[in-house]
Parts: C-alpha cells; sequence; structure tokens
C-alpha cells in the first residue's frame, strides 16, 4: 500500500468483512403517504464496495440519504459501526458524501477544495497540507493544486469531489450518482479508478446507481431496488446468473421471456409449457403460473438440425430472423418464433463458421439452448 493510501486509511479500517452498516426494518414515509422506501432490511460488510441500483424513483436516493443523516427513516433504525444513527448529525456520522454534483466551489483552488472540511475542523496547517497533498497523490492529481475548478475536466472535478470525501478519513463513503455527468468512455474509466480507489484505501463504499453495467463492473455486491423494496442482495454473477424475479432478471443485462405454466414431473424436476416451445423437463420444485427466461448468450444458432450438439439435453425452436441490429462489435438479431413471440440470440454462438451466417429477415435457423440454462422466474 501506498504513502498516500497509509496516511487516508482511517484507523478503524479492518478487513474482518464483519458489518459495518446495519439497515434493521427501515422505511420512510413522505407527506402524502408516498413510501420511498419499504421495510429495507439488511447489512453491509467492512471494506466492502455495496452498490443500490435500481430505475429512478425506487428508493435507493432516499436510502443513501438516510445513511447519510439527510433524511429522518420513519420505521426502523440505521446502525453505522455499532452506533445507531438516530440522534447523530450528518457531520458528526463516521460518513462522507460525493454529490451528483460533485459540489466544488468554484472560487477555491483545488488544494482548498480538498482541504476546506479539514479547516472547518480545525486541524493544523501542517497536518492540512500532508494530508491534502496525500489525498490528490491518490487520486492522481498530484500538481494540479493551485488549478481552480473551471481549469479541470469533468472527470478531474470529479476526482477532487473524490478527493475532498477521503482526506475526512471516513469509515463509509457515500456516492450518488457519481458518474452520470461523464461521458461514456470516461465513465468507463472512471468505474475502474474508483475500484482501485476503493481497494487502495480499505473502506467501503456505497454506491447508488441505475446504471446496471456501472453496478456490475464495480460492486462486490448489489442490492436492486423497485417501488422501494430492496428485491435481491447478491454479487453481480449471482444476480445475472440466478435472479430470484422477473424484476431482477430484466433489469440485469438482457433477457429473453416467456409465459409458462410449470408442473411437478417427480423426483426433483419439473416439467415447462412455454408455447410456442415444446414442453420440456428439467430440474427444479417450483411450480404454477411462472416466467421461463434465457439469456441471448446461453442461446446457440445453427442452419440444419443435424447441428444441433446433444438434442436431447436442448429445448430447440425454429426461428426466422427478424431485425437486426448493427453495433460494430456485436449485432443484435431478432428470431420470430411464433405465436406473436420472439428470442433475441448472440450470434457468437453459432454451429459452424460465423462467416458462414449472414442473417438476412426471413432466413430460417434452429435456435437450441441446454435445458438446465432456463431460468423460472415468479413476477
Amino acid at each position: 500500500m501506498s504513502e498516500a493510501a497509509t496516511t487516508l486509511s482511517s484507523p478503524e479500517v479492518r478487513t474482518d468483512r464483519q458489518p459495518i452498516i446495519e439497515i434493521n426494518g427501515v422505511s420512510k414515509v413522505f407527506p402524502g403517504g408516498v413510501k420511498a422506501v419499504d421495510h429495507a432490511d439488511f447489512t453491509i460488510k467492512r471494506g466492502e464496495f455495496f452498490a443500490l441500483l435500481g430505475p429512478s424513483g425506487c428508493g435507493k436516493t432516499t436510502l443513501l440519504r438516510m445513511l447519510a443523516g439527510f433524511e429522518t427513516p420513519s420505521h426502523g433504525e440505521v446502525l453505522i459501526d455499532g452506533q445507531n444513527m438516530a440522534d447523530v448529525a450528518p457531520n458528526k456520522r463516521p460518513v462522507n458524501m460525493v454529490f451528483q454534483s460533485y459540489a466544488v466551489f468554484p472560487h477555491m483552488t483545488v488544494e482548498q477544495n480538498v482541504g476546506y472540511g479539514l479547516k472547518m475542523d480545525g486541524r493544523p496547517a501542517g497536518e492540512i497540507r500532508t494530508r491534502v497533498s496525500d489525498a490528490l497523490d491518490l487520486v492522481k492529481l498530484g500538481g494540479y493544486g493551485k488549478r481552480k475548478p473551471d481549469e479541470l475536466s469533468g472527470g478531474q472535478r470529479q476526482r477532487v469531489a473524490l478527493a475532498r470525501a477521503l482526506v475526512k478519513q471516513p469509515s463509509v463513503l457515500l456516492l450518488d450518482e457519481p458518474l452520470s455527468a461523464l461521458d461514456a468512455k470516461l465513465r468507463e474509466a472512471m468505474q475502474l479508478e474508483l475500484v482501485r480507489l476503493q481497494k487502495t484505501v480499505g473502506i467501503t463504499f456505497v454506491v447508488v446507481t441505475h446504471d446496471q453495467s456501472e453496478a456490475l463492473s464495480m460492486a462486490d455486491r448489489i442490492a436492486v431496488m423497485s417501488d422501494g423494496v430492496v428485491r435481491q442482495i447478491a454479487s453481480p454473477q449471482q444476480l445475472y446468473e440466478n435472479p430470484h424475479n422477473k424484476f431482477v432478471a430484466d433489469f440485469i443485462g438482457t433477457i429473453n421471456m416467456l409465459d409458462a405454466k410449470v408442473t411437478p414431473a417427480g423426483d426433483g424436476r419439473v416439467t415447462v409449457d412455454a408455447a410456442p416451445l415444446d414442453a420440456f423437463q428439467t430440474a427444479g420444485d417450483a411450480q404454477g403460473d411462472l416466467t421461463m427466461a434465457i439469456r441471448p448468450e446461453k442461446i446457440f444458432v445453427a442452419d440444419r438440425p443435424e447441428e444441433i450438439r446433444d438434442p436431447d439435453s436442448a429445448v430447440i425452436v425454429k426461428g426466422k430472423v427478424g431485425e437486426v441490429a448493427y453495433y460494430g462489435s456485436y449485432s443484435n438479431i431478432f428470431f420470430e418464433i411464433g405465436g406473436g413471440k420472439r428470442l433475441l440470440a448472440d450470434i457468437g454462438n453459432v454451429s459452424r463458421d460465423i462467416e458462414e451466417f449472414t442473417f438476412s429477415p426471413g432466413e430460417e435457423y434452429w435456435l437450441y439452448w441446454r435445458k438446465e440454462d432456463a431460468l423460472l422466474l415468479r413476477d
């Protein structure tokens, strides 16, 4: 670990992965009966990069603001480092927040912006200089201290906001849509930069975002929210491969969905009837009116039935090419499969050389996937 990281890391930071944040039955009801957060109940581990993910209005920012102390829970309690935050003012909490707008002071230099909180705390001038210098080195802005914010790019201003938050040595750093103001390429670069910073300083990061790719690329665990409810908390891979419900499956990545009737078949298996597919059996214990879902990259494409690999273990359907959307490094191919239904398939999963496939509208192919790759989801 660098000298800067050693200076900026809080002395309380440990790597035991015990909870540092406990959200116990927290709800927030605004005037008029609007329930922004509905009985959130989970913990965030010490030293974890945690994301609150969901569409606009799902309650994720309200939950972050309750952690920061800018909103008060209507019900439940928030504990940080074992202390109930009910009567703790925002400026007394062991957290710091980076806002979507960055909120850097335009009339101050970079050094003055980063050191402002330390100055308000009455820290000695020598300590402020050292900690500010270390913080700027950490965010790769060493040598920019004398500049004003209007002399910086959007990404550099964001780094100033991060340095100003980190220099206070919080136990938890809260980030509210920190990358939304950046262009696509810079946003991708800063995703990696935030991960580097978090691993370097070792403190807990909690980020709010509506961008699923942002959450997947950065977080150790993600809480997916909708309508004020936490729908699932898991690692990025678990959320993608094993979503618990239709909302999570649809919000994380791209997925095909068909209505299905699922009935027990004995020996831990079920029969799935999802027209226009032929009924098939797979392992499971769910039953009733469900949704059969399959990720596009799990679908294989063949132009002849004899090219289907292991057909006895596959779900097979004939499809006609509909829309073809070209994106440079990949294309989205939508196949019409009858009954007004269609599937999106990944053209990388063809059974022979991809150059033999033109995928012109109207052409017919065989689509297939392993039965065990089919997901059975409730609403």
